[in-house]
């Protein structure tokens, strides 16, 4: 189940948060007032990690593949 956060369409706007499965549709209207509602697209949360990033992964010699399908960059 995600969090999702909703916002009316009506003055004065007013947002709250509903937990709904990824395979349920958007609300469009507040299950409380039957206001018509949006939904907010919000962040997600990303793994931080103290210290030096990663070294990005070493690409083959001879193109993007190591030369097995033709493009030798």
């Amino acid at each position: 189940m995600a969090i999702y956060v909703y916002e009316t369409l009506t003055e004065p706007q007013r947002q709250f948060e509903v937990r709904q499965s990824m395979t349920e549709p958007a609300l469009t209207a507040d299950p409380a007032t039957g206001e018509p509602v949006r939904r907010v697209i919000t962040g997600g949360y990303g793994i931080l990690q103290k210290g030096k990033p990663a070294p990005a992964p070493a690409r083959p010699s001879g193109g993007c593949c190591g030369g097995a399908c033709g493009c030798h960059h």
